[in-house]
């Protein structure tokens, strides 16, 4: 369980400390010790530092297999979590064992991986060509009567923030630019050519090395609709080859994900970068550069 023993992951204190979730914080310690009896699990100490939204810690069920339980604090772009990976059920990503889910708290019992690596320490042209493999699987149709939400909810949410924000601070970024952008971004998902179930986070740091499988996707976001915005956060996320040529970036992850067409790609990245610029005034730049015609 949680004691003085078994620190609370830093990043969670953290990032709980800056969101005021510190009351849900201090709850944590009985959470795990109930879903530890409910679920018949012996509970390890939790990876460090750990991410920001959740405390995931290594368990093992009463016939000693390796499992992983994830409790987090409920926050919109992730509450279909489960769902997802059970459409999914092993195919590319973690199989999910258990779950629950009240008004402010999210628990999941996972497989774990192993031996665990992040496939961000591998070079990232082989991150490339993992991701689209992986994307390629994953992109399924929902099943019939599903409540996954589309794209366009979190798109839409998204773009308001990004308002609030630049009215908050006006001169913060080019007004055209930011119209430009906003704009295409709140367009693309209803002219997409397909619906599919995304999991619109997923980078290196989310594919961990398996037996099962070599890499599997966890923490996965679902959401449905336009497959090309699934390649987004791994391009994001590959700094050094966004900024020296973001189109040539793009033209590469668009070639290898069957069925992206790349303007469509370099759309979704301008509008992105433009979106993501007020918190990393570089993007603005990178945005300029990226034809989106």
């Amino acid at each position: 369980m949680t004691d003085s023993t078994r620190p609370l992951p830093l990043a969670l204190v953290e990032a709980a400390e800056q969101e005021g979730r510190t009351a849900w914080l201090a709850t944590l310690p009985g959470t795990v010790a109930r879903l530890a009896r409910a679920w018949s699990l012996s509970v390890e100490a939790p990876f460090q530092p750990g991410g920001q939204t959740a405390w995931v810690a290594p368990v093992r069920d009463r016939a000693g297999a390796e499992l992983v339980l994830k409790i987090g604090w409920a926050h919109p772009e992730a509450i279909d979590e489960a769902d997802g990976l059970g459409v999914w059920s092993g195919h590319g990503a973690v199989r999910v064992h258990a779950a629950e889910q009240t008004h402010d708290t999210s628990a999941l019992l996972l497989e774990r991986c192993r031996p665990g690596t992040p496939l961000a320490a591998r070079p990232e042209p082989e991150q490339d060509e993992v991701l689209a493999g992986l994307l390629g699987g994953l992109w399924v149709q929902p099943p019939a009567g599903h409540t996954f939400r589309p794209l366009q909810v979190m798109v839409d949410q998204w773009a308001e923030e990004f308002r609030q924000q630049l009215a908050a601070e006006p001169g913060l970024l080019d007004s055209g630019l930011a119209r430009e952008g906003i704009a295409l971004f709140q367009r693309l998902p209803s002219s997409a050519d397909r619906q599919v179930l995304l999991a619109t986070d997923a980078h290196a740091g989310n594919v961990l090395a398996a037996q099962r499988e070599p890499w599997l996707l966890i923490d996965p976001k679902p959401y449905v609709g336009d497959p090309a915005y699934d390649a987004l956060q791994h391009l994001l996320n590959c700094a050094e080859r966004l900024h020296a040529d973001p189109t040539a970036l793009a033209d590469r992850m668009a070639g290898l994900l069957e069925g992206v067409d790349r303007v469509r790609l370099r759309r979704w990245l301008f509008a992105r970068c433009v979106l993501e610029a007020p918190g990393d005034p570089a993007l603005a730049d990178v945005a300029l550069r990226i034809p989106i015609d």
